[in-house]
């Protein structure tokens, strides 16, 4: 599988990534490591898991058992140097993680050491910032987001805290390195340019929904990411599981995220089961597997992406696999783009 630049990072990662938000809930630890085993053998040398972890739902109880079961496969299989793996410190965490109490850069110090305790390892690839502290339009925000309040003094402070937290961990050979998630165009950007005025580290990477049902990202977002050397980590590559057409016609299966969360973060309405079904009629229409189409789509856009996806079998990360090699004709790929501008923004 092709490997892409983590921004400046000096590190190349897989244009895929397999995410672990269901590992120590609804997947368990012998399939988790399975897992592992099948996208090392595809290729893909990314993992992307978070202190938080796992979700659907998120319990105080369960926080950090995701990494736990990434720490368990890494004592076992001996492979730690085949893998890179990202996690995360929360921020806005509904009260799970530490109280609810977010990041600052003491918080980060102590997350830190307890996120390499639980991964088993001495260093972390890609540290990333669960959501920016002064608030966020990500997750369906956007709606009636409101910036007003922000103190931009204040949260100059505060990256630069956080700044000066990461470099000391990086010296210290804790971190190699960092990365945003759910951030802005302006809050990137800041991060960058604070980094470069004051000699700290640089951000690699940003986390961010991008989907077929999803491109916020295709605007401001892009033109940080090509003129800043910010990758992407998009993650819900499969519209949270809208695109695989599990959930279209009422069906809802067993298992499945919409059987835990009928309003799967906001994304359920009946817009979101149209243009769902516009992308699965063109991907028929040209014999392409749905799931196919949809991984194959993100590489074919114009800014550094590796795209996190996450499977809860072994089964079904098979057959994502299985369309690793997929190319996109241009046909298909214009046919996207009139249905996009059919269906904008269905959630």
């Amino acid at each position: 599988m092709k490997k892409i630049a983590l921004g400046r990072s000096g590190l190349a990662v897989s244009e895929w990534c397999l995410g672990t938000m269901t590992f120590g809930n609804q997947t368990p630890a012998a399939d988790a490591h399975r897992q592992i085993d099948m996208s090392l053998e595809a290729g893909i040398n990314f993992l992307d898991t978070a202190e938080m972890y796992p979700v659907n739902p998120v319990r105080a109880e369960t926080v950090g058992r995701s990494e736990e079961v990434i720490g368990d496969w890494v004592s076992a299989s001996g492979r730690r140097d085949e893998v890179l793996i990202a996690t995360k410190v929360s921020g806005d965490n509904g009260g799970f993680v530490r109280g609810g109490k977010g990041y600052d850069g003491a918080v980060i110090r102590e997350a830190v050491d307890a996120s390499l305790r639980r991964l088993k390892t001495d260093v972390i690839d890609l540290y990333q910032l669960h959501w920016p502290m002064r608030g966020s339009y990500m997750f369906r925000q956007n709606w009636r987001y409101d910036p007003s309040g922000q103190d931009r003094s204040r949260t100059v402070d505060h990256m630069l805290d956080v700044l000066r937290a990461c470099d000391d961990l990086m010296k210290a050979g804790k971190l190699r390195s960092i990365g945003l998630s759910n951030e802005s165009a302006w809050g990137s950007t800041m991060w960058v340019s604070l980094a470069e005025q004051h000699g700290l580290p640089r951000m690699a990477s940003i986390q961010n929904e991008y989907s077929l049902l999803c491109r916020m990202f295709d605007t401001d977002l892009a033109e940080m990411s090509v003129n800043e050397d910010v990758t992407l980590l998009s993650f819900s590559p499969l519209g949270a599981g809208f695109l695989t057409g599990k959930y279209q016609k009422g069906a809802v299966p067993a298992g499945s995220r919409m059987s835990i969360n009928p309003e799967m973060g906001g994304r359920t309405s009946e817009r979101v089961f149209a243009a769902t079904q516009a992308y699965l009629d063109l991907a028929a229409r040209h014999g392409l597997d749905p799931v196919h189409m949809a991984m194959a789509w993100q590489r074919t856009r114009p800014f550094p992406i590796s795209a996190i996806f996450g499977a809860t079998t072994s089964d079904q990360l098979a057959h994502i696999l299985n369309g690793a090699s997929v190319i996109l004709p241009d046909e298909v790929i214009d046919e996207i783009d009139t249905i996009h501008r059919q269906h904008p923004m269905p959630y």
